[in-house]
């Protein structure tokens, strides 16, 4: 059993790991405008190079929870940040379109194992009642590592240019492999080897689940409106309201930097309010949720405003919001599968969520067209949460989580083990 002191420390690496990730893959849009000038770019094809990412990143999430539960979080995770470290810094070297989109593809491939193992590595750790704030912690690292990349970003364009974006990121992200190496938990959660056969995915149990079905649907269209603003906010304040490089980072970081505050102090709020009233952990995680969604829905006033101080608050307002929801969201996720499928559950999960990565650049690209207006992409972004709050609200009970978990967990044994539970 890991000590207390460790497995904090190792949850401050988690979401290290999960920052780096994001500065990562947030890099393309810091330097979306600058790059759209040089390779002769269109809208259409610079959502395609920003989609492009997603494409192996959400085929890999699947592979990466089978990984992760044959061979542990250590090794897994180790092995796939220093590859797609070494893709980010070689996109510095690009020449051609092709070449971008390439090594964006083996970014996606090598960041798919970051979210399964972080998530993984907190249900395996932390008690049901107590996944709240470590959950928030992973959640920050989402929102603070596309702040970190914006802020840094917008002042690297500004002095040296945007190959030196992708160069200084990618290296610097090699700095977490050692200590992660030395700290990480070895081995497979609950196995006593690792010749031990990796329980079978019960996956006709989990499409005939409502619960299952309302987690996706409610994953997709809050992940399409994350990975909007991920991708697009930033050259949308560049070609509609004329901000500068460094003020576009700056706006953008502020926001991010917000919304990681407000989801740690969600996080910490919902743990605090279930263990002080003794109330379901399902139930206060859902209200928070549903709070956060809806004001994240702000978003849909935004082709109304023209002021830049307006379009900052309303931006910062929708995002900062959304924090309330994210992390609760995620715990509340994990609440469905017994640990021994926990990897290969959320894999399938991200996958969903990736999908919306998949559509959102690029659908968002299309949409813009040679006029450059945002209008109608950002209406179809902001009604994400809307949808996905809808989904929580009708979808995700009590009762149906609990025979959902049953289920699995009787599916995830092997055919012996059956039998005897059976006899």
């Amino acid at each position: 059993m890991m000590s207390d002191t460790r497995r904090w420390a190792v949850m401050g690496l988690v979401f290290l790991g999960i920052l780096i990730s994001y500065v990562d893959r947030g890099n393309a849009s810091i330097v979306a405008v600058p790059l759209m000038k040089e390779f002769a770019l269109s809208p259409t094809q610079m959502g395609l190079l920003m989609s492009s990412f997603f494409w192996t990143y959400a085929v890999f999430q699947v592979p990466a929870g089978y990984l992760i539960d044959r061979f542990g979080i250590r090794a897994a995770y180790t092995v796939a940040l220093v590859a797609w470290s070494i893709a980010c810094a070689s996109t510095a070297w690009a020449t051609s379109f092709t070449q971008l989109i390439l090594l964006r593809l083996l970014l996606g491939m090598g960041e798919a194992v970051s979210p399964i193992a972080s998530l993984n590595f907190i249900k395996q750790n932390f008690e049901e009642n107590r996944q709240g704030l470590p959950t928030s912690i992973y959640i920050a690292g989402l929102a603070a590592g596309p702040a970190v990349g914006a802020f840094l970003g917008g002042r690297l364009l500004d002095e040296f240019g945007w190959r030196q974006v992708f160069l200084l990121t990618g290296v610097a992200g090699l700095l977490w492999a050692l200590p992660w190496w030395l700290l990480a938990p070895r081995g497979r959660p609950n196995a006593a080897s690792a010749s031990e056969p990796v329980a079978a995915l019960p996956l006709k149990q989990l499409l005939r689940s409502p619960v299952i079905l309302a987690l996706w649907a409610a994953v997709f269209f809050y992940s399409y409106f994350w990975y909007f603003v991920l991708s697009w906010v930033s050259p949308y304040l560049v070609l509609t309201h004329g901000f500068t490089s460094r003020e576009m980072g700056d706006a953008v970081a502020r926001a991010l930097f917000c919304m990681a505050a407000v989801n740690l102090a969600s996080g910490t709020t919902a743990d605090w309010v279930i263990k002080k009233t003794g109330g379901s952990s399902l139930r206060w995680r859902k209200a928070f949720v549903l709070v956060g969604f809806s004001c994240a829905s702000s978003l849909l006033a935004l082709p109304w405003m023209s002021n830049r101080t307006t379009v900052i608050w309303l931006m910062t307002g929708a995002m900062t919001t959304l924090g309330i929801a994210a992390g609760n969201f995620w715990a509340l996720s994990q609440m469905s599968a017994p640990k021994e499928l926990g990897g290969r559950v959320m894999g399938l999960q991200n996958t969903i969520a990736q999908l919306a990565g998949i559509t959102a650049p690029s659908l968002t690209g299309f949409l813009l067209g040679p006029e450059k207006n945002f209008t109608v992409a950002i209406l179809i972004a902001g009604a994400g949460p809307l949808i996905a709050a809808a989904s929580v609200l009708f979808g995700i009970h009590e009762r149906g989580v609990n025979q959902l978990h049953a289920t699995l967990a009787l599916g995830a044994k092997p055919a012996g083990a059956q039998g005897a539970a059976a006899s």
